[in-house]
């Protein structure tokens, strides 16, 4: 299975993986499964470490890119087609890093390992958890 992990899901995983639900902590164990990890977690944890509101986030920041080898997680990057879907997606959750990872997600074709339930709203969205 083709997952692509949300910002949380990334942190827990690497830092925290009481954090994590049983399933999503099984489906990022499962060598089977391809991880994918967007830019946008990156940008995520870099912003709310700086502000204070995620300081559990310094340490994988830090280590960030050997971080995502010892997952076997693989970059995702943003294209155009993701900047336009994320901007139109007819969702009125405001987040930009959640319509992102919504775009990535559904123009990769790849389930979304999150505990936000917000993504449920999105059609053509699978949400793992």
């Amino acid at each position: 299975m083709r997952l692509l992990l949300d910002t949380h899901a990334l942190l827990w995983a690497v830092r925290k993986p009481d954090g994590l639900s049983a399933t999503a902590a099984a489906l990022i164990a499962d060598t089977d499964n391809s991880l994918a990890v967007s830019p946008v977690a990156a940008w995520e944890l870099g912003i709310k470490a700086r502000l204070g509101k995620l300081p559990e986030a310094l340490p994988l920041l830090a280590d960030y890119s050997a971080a995502m080898a010892r997952l076997g997680a693989a970059p995702t990057p943003i294209t155009d087609a993701d900047a336009l879907l994320a901007s139109d997606l007819p969702w009125g959750h405001r987040d930009p890093f959640d319509r992102m990872l919504a775009a990535q997600a559904l123009n990769r074709g790849l389930a979304l390992v999150s505990k936000d339930m917000a993504f449920d709203q999105v059609r053509g969205i699978v949400r793992l958890w």
